[in-house]
């Protein structure tokens, strides 16, 4: 059972096709398995619209940031990737993923 589907902006997919085999394939395994099963291990709330696809491979730590889109029943959208060095999620890091959802909410009601 699928709790939501997962769609990638362009960042996103460019963060994951940069990295190696071994390490991409663990990412996107994680962002499957996190749509089956709720685990704030691999899924986590940052702030009221931003998620974190949380992956730990080969001691490095790789994050993709999401947001819901509640039109569009049970879609997340990844927004960007990076590796993480510290504990926390860099502020601009979450700055840069509200920038990416606003954007796509601003297109998303032009199209409308």
């Amino acid at each position: 059972m699928n709790y939501f589907n997962v769609k990638y902006l362009p960042e996103a997919l460019h963060f994951i096709e940069a990295q190696e085999t071994k390490a991409r394939n663990k990412i996107l395994y994680n962002v499957s398995l996190s749509s089956q099963v709720k685990d704030a291990n691999l899924f986590k709330k940052l702030t009221d619209e931003i998620w974190e696809f949380r992956t730990l491979y080969s001691k490095s730590y790789y994050r993709l940031l999401a947001f819901w889109d509640k039109d569009q029943k049970a879609m997340v959208f990844c927004t960007h990737g990076f590796e993480k060095k510290k504990s926390k999620t860099p502020k601009n890091e979450i700055a840069r993923a509200e920038h990416f959802r606003e954007l796509y909410f601003e297109n998303n009601r032009k199209e409308k």
